[in-house]
């Protein structure tokens, strides 16, 4: 094999980049600002090229769930290196506040993609709530270890804290605000082991 093709090989492919790109800039202008050349611009791909791999928008918009999904397994499959249950839930909020800035100016990612699809009727807006759904298995697992028998409580009581947290934040543009909301989520996740 030639270092040409090892170099294609590790490459993502168009498809994959535009998906990744979809996901990045739906996130930065939200879907009705967004355009099928804004995305092919940012995966730097003809944007003529776009209609080989993606038929409409919506297509488009479901591959950067389907990304969205993807980085959340990758993530949630980082955490669960770490030895405990608790020191996976605290990682997951020190991503969160990791990511203040980002929040501040453009809000959670899959939260403000769920909020815009969500005044759609076209199955976009299930298809995101699935990727939520996936964050709040993971998290129930967590506190299950933790030996909880109100583990999906805790579960949707924690995402819905990140949730609210970011819509402040990116509300106030107000980074401050997930950082010290991080520090008291800690000490709760503290209070329960």
């Amino acid at each position: 094999m030639t270092d040409s093709h090892r170099r294609e090989r590790r490459t993502p492919g168009k498809r994959e980049r535009l998906a990744a790109a979809a996901a990045e800039v739906l996130h930065e202008q939200g879907v009705e600002k967004t355009t099928l050349a804004d995305i092919a611009h940012r995966a730097h791909v003809p944007t003529g090229n776009v209609y080989y791999y993606f038929k409409t928008k919506n297509d488009l918009v479901e591959a950067a769930i389907g990304t969205h999904r993807q980085n959340l397994s990758q993530m949630t499959a980082a955490l669960d290196a770490l030895p405990t249950p608790h020191e996976r839930l605290k990682a997951l909020i020190a991503g969160w506040v990791e990511q203040r800035e980002t929040t501040a100016r453009f809000g959670c990612p899959t939260g403000t993609l769920a909020s815009e699809l969500d005044k759609r009727t076209d199955g976009l807006d299930t298809a995101v709530a699935d990727a939520m759904r996936d964050l709040i298995d993971w998290a129930e697992r967590q506190f299950t270890e933790l030996g909880r028998s109100d583990a999906r409580e805790l579960a949707v009581a924690l995402i819905a804290a990140y949730q609210g947290i970011s819509v402040l934040t990116n509300t106030l543009r107000a980074p401050d605000l997930m950082a010290a909301e991080g520090r008291r989520l800690e000490r709760w996740i503290d209070s329960l082991a």
